[in-house]
Formats: structure tokens, sequence, C-alpha cells
């Protein structure tokens, strides 16, 4: 990635007139939630945009309002810090409702940025077109009539943007790895992400489902770039409500694919939860590195229940079936063990590109065999010839060829994972290996490798 920072553009303003749908045009994707409730958008979404020759970051903010408890109060600290570090701000209101007092506030605080304010009335569908000139009273001269649902205004304003923003030339990125925080609602995602940004940028609150959008920020560590995802938290089936709280789940659930490794949360409070269970299963069959991270550990600390000791080997016997996966005790409120995330995040980023020659895997592929040979199950003896490594998939994923493959057993697939795992250590990866019949031309043999998971 280009050393020059890329210009930020800011959308502020009160709640409910239409700062995510704007967004999502400005980008020609569906990005924030959008959704017929107030406040929906509740924490900083930040994507990368284009427009002709210019590249910039549009920040889409929650709506201001007059602060109600410290969980609001976080919110309008938010906004104005979104104010501070952009280089266009945006200030939304709507076009056929009257200019109220924090309408007021947010163009005041915009102005007071001395950076270049554009004031975009939405919704001109709605309103006669006349109308958007008396929100001139708010002090703000470049003004930019839109309506996102009839597609009008969208590319104007796009071109009052770029008269205000530097052209950074487009470069190819340097590959970025991806990092999903994953888990049950409130079990300390957002606090981990605060934490691992060291600055505030999802909000943090003792409530269940305070993060409905993917909040997405990238660093730099060790000479590698990084972006962090910090998802809404994934509930039962039964327990998933309709519209907002859904769409959270499923872009959950996207940010595991997108993802090349997924921390995934575990309150030391509750360790043994089939749906944490579950969430490491589906990152595992989604071919992600994964990490088991335990937080909220101070708390456990406090009560006394159980020894360090005690607690990691039960979480080892409940996770056995991803045993390769990493297990970190942290505490976002002291710290402990953070920078320890980054350096495993970077082990197994390293692990998963590893590209093993043909001919050294075929050496291990015979000392393995020679070892402890393949019995086979109904009198068939398995024969393995030769194995490749697929090298167009980002999943450490290996064929093996012979005959009868149908019939290895279960315990013999693991034995060969385990020994391909120790001699080239795929550190927190799950391993693939499809075992393919000779004669059959087709990818993909009938199934891969899931030992833990099958019956004898």
């Amino acid at each position: 990635m280009s050393n020059t920072k890329l210009p930020i553009v800011a959308l502020v303003g009160r709640t409910n007139v239409g700062k995510s749908s704007l967004f999502n045009a400005i980008l020609e994707r569906r990005e924030a939630i959008v959704a017929r409730e107030t406040g929906t958008t509740r924490d900083s979404i930040s994507a990368k945009a284009s427009f002709h020759s210019h590249q910039f970051w549009i920040v889409d903010t929650a709506g201001v309002k007059d602060p109600e408890d410290d969980f609001e109060e976080t919110i309008q600290s938010q906004i104005r810090q979104a104010s501070e570090d952009a280089d266009v701000i945006l200030v939304v209101v709507e076009a056929n409702a009257v200019i109220s007092h924090e309408d007021r506030q947010v163009a005041t605080l915009a102005l007071k940025s001395k950076k270049p304010v554009i004031l975009v009335v939405n919704k001109i569908d709605k309103s006669d077109s006349s109308e958007i000139y008396r929100f001139a009273a708010l002090g703000i001269k470049d003004i930019a009539p839109t309506s996102v649902t009839q597609s009008k205004g969208v590319y104007d304003l796009l071109e009052k943007i770029s008269r205000h923003i530097t052209k950074v030339p487009i470069k190819a990125e340097r590959e970025r790895l991806k990092i999903a925080l994953l888990g049950r609602p409130n079990v300390g995602k957002s606090s981990l992400f605060n934490t691992l940004l060291n600055k505030q940028q999802a909000i943090v609150a003792e409530r269940a489902g305070t993060t409905r959008d993917i909040n997405r920020a990238v660093i730099r560590y060790m000479n590698q770039e990084i972006e962090l995802m910090d998802t809404a938290g994934i509930r039962r089936p039964g327990r998933i409500e309709q519209g907002v709280e859904k769409f959270s789940v499923l872009r959950s659930l996207a940010a595991i694919d997108e993802a090349d490794i997924c921390f995934v949360l575990i309150t030391a409070e509750e360790a043994s939860v089939a749906l944490d269970q579950k969430i490491a299963g589906m990152v595992k069959d989604a071919g992600k590195g994964l990490v088991l991270v335990i937080s909220k550990w101070d708390s456990v600390q406090s009560a006394g229940n159980l020894t360090h000791d005690q607690f990691l080997a039960r979480i080892t016997r409940d996770y056995e079936f991803v045993y390769w996966a990493p297990l970190v005790v942290t505490s976002a409120i002291s710290g402990q063990n953070i920078t320890k995330l980054y350096e495993l995040a970077m082990q197994i980023y390293d692990a998963r590109a590893q590209r093993i020659p043909t001919k050294k895997l075929n050496e291990w592929l015979g000392r393995t065999i020679r070892a402890h040979p393949p019995a086979g199950l109904k009198a068939r003896t398995p024969k393995l010839n030769y194995i490749i490594q697929e090298n167009d998939n980002p999943i450490p994923a290996f064929k093996i060829f012979g005959s009868q493959t149908a019939y290895i057993h279960w315990s013999y697939r693991r034995y060969l994972e385990h020994s391909l795992r120790d001699t080239y250590r795929f550190f927190g990866n799950p391993v693939q290996l499809w075992f393919i019949e000779k004669h059959v031309a087709h990818k993909h043999g009938v199934k891969p490798t899931n030992a833990e998971n099958e019956d004898n």
C-alpha cells in the first residue's frame, strides 16, 4: 500500500436522516446495515471508496442526539473524533424535516473543525426542491441535494467531494492479513478490538449486541498490514430476531469467509458453551486459521473458582476437535497477552502460506507409510502412491493418489494428518487431505479428512 495517506470523508448528522443509505450509495454496495428504526448505526463504519481517479475512506458515524447515558456519550465522542480526523465532512439533513437543534449542533461542530464541509440535503424525493435552500440557515455554503432511493445527486456529490481531496495514486496493495473477531454477544469482542488498536474505535458497553456491523480498522505490525474485523455476536438460531439482528449474524458469517484468521472469543465466565464450539467448528470447516481467545480472565481469577491449569485442561478437552488451534488467556483490562495475539497471527499466517515441494512431500509419504502401512477396511488394502499440494488453495490442502482409497480408516487419516503436522508445522490451521483414486479424473476425492468427526 502506498505510504501516502488516503483522504477521509466523514458522514455526520442526527439519527435517521439516511447516512447509512448514502454511505452504501457512494460505495455502490450494501455495507452498513440499513433499517427503518432510529439509531441503527452505533459504530463508526468505514470503507474505501473511489471516484474517477480519486480514492478515499468514507466513514459512516452514529446519529447525533443529546446523550442520555454514558453509552450515548461514547457515540457522541466517536462522532467528534471522526470529524477531527476527516479531510471532508458531509453534514446530512433530511429535506422534508424542520431544522432541528441536533442539525444545528452538527453543523456547528463541522464548521468549527475548519475542514471543507458539504451540506447533504437527503430525501429530496419527499419534498419540494426549492425547500432545500432554507438549510442555508445552518451556515454551510456548499449544498448537495440527494435522493438515494431514486439515485439522484450522488454523482454530483462525489464531484464536490473530489474537489476537496488530493489525488492519491492507485497502487497494488501488498497482501493484507485479515483477522475476524468472532463469538457470542457480549463476550468482549469490542473490548479486545479496542485494546488491539490501542484506541477507542468500536463502542464498548456492558450490554449484549452493541456491534451490529463489521467494524474494521487497519494497523501495521512487524511491517505487515493487518485488517481487524469486529463482528456482531452470533446467537443460537432460535434466538435470532428478524431484521437487523438477522443481517448482523449473516455479516459475521461473511467475515469468516473474508478472513484469513479468526479469533474466537470464549468468556472465562462461561467456558463450556456448545455455541462457542459450533463457531470454532464453522471456522475449521471454512478452512481458516484459528485462535481460541479466553476473554474476561480477570473475573474468574477474582472469583477463585478454577486454577489456571484446571481451566486450560477443561478448554483443551472441550475443543479437542480443533487441537491444532492455539489457546490464549487474555484480559482487555490489563492487556494480558495482547501482543502475543499478534505474534500468533503472524505465525499462523506464515504457516498458511507454506508451500512444500512435491519431492519432499513424497519422501515424507514414503517414510510415513513404511512406519505404519494402511490396514483398510472390509479386507481391502489401500495403496497410496504419491502426494501433491494444491498450490491454488489458500488452505493447506493436499491430494493423495492411490487405489482402494475409499477403504482408508478414519484413524489412519488422522495418523497421516498428525504426521504431516509434526513434520511441517501447519500451526493454527486446519489441514485437508483428499484421497483420490488414480483412475478418477476429477479434482477431489470422495471427501477430505475430517478425522475428528468421522465414525468408524
